[in-house]
């Protein structure tokens, strides 16, 4: 890699970049909104007893978990913990897909994917099996990032800057 920074990367270089941030926005996004969806439109789920339930779900999570005074403060109430975590995929997903608050979108994600680690897929062997650690990962990015491209966040940034907005150059349309 050369010496120059990136804001002295050539425009294509730049532009490469956040296309690949999009790509990763659109997946994130689209998989958050699609769990939070699954989980709210799931009563099986949103129960806290029963097989497919959250309480069900915590309550096995319990005895392997990293940080089990978590899966203690979810079971009392996992109904609630249910729809939090619904709630909020759905709120950092929709966030991420329109690029609103994109960096603090992505925090939630990282967060609730770093609790989902720590919890229910800590015991998880090999650690590569387990998705929470992936998604983790794939959230940082866009938290160091934000959404430079095809976001509310860019177009209110270049209507800050008194740019209009312009093909390939964080614009809300491209």
């Amino acid at each position: 890699m050369s010496g120059r920074s990136w804001a002295g990367r050539g425009g294509a270089e730049r532009d490469t970049a956040r296309y690949a941030l999009l790509l990763l926005r659109l997946f994130l996004g689209i998989t958050f909104v699609y769990a939070g969806l699954d989980k709210l439109t799931d009563p099986a789920f949103m129960a806290s007893e029963g097989p497919e339930s959250i309480g069900a779900l915590m309550a096995s999570a319990r005895e392997t978990a990293a940080v089990p005074g978590l899966v203690d403060l979810a079971l009392k109430s996992p109904v609630g913990f249910g729809y939090a975590i619904a709630l909020g995929e759905l709120a950092v997903g929709i966030g991420t897909l329109l690029g609103i608050g994109a960096r603090v979108a992505a925090a939630g994600g990282a967060l609730i994917s770093l609790s989902l680690w720590l919890t229910v897929s800590w015991s998880t062997t090999p650690y590569y099996y387990g998705n929470d650690l992936a998604y983790l990962m794939a959230w940082l990015p866009l938290v160091i990032a934000g959404a430079p491209l095809w976001s509310v966040d860019a177009a209110w940034s270049a209507r800050r800057r008194g740019r209009p907005r312009r093909h390939g150059r964080g614009a809300l349309l491209g």
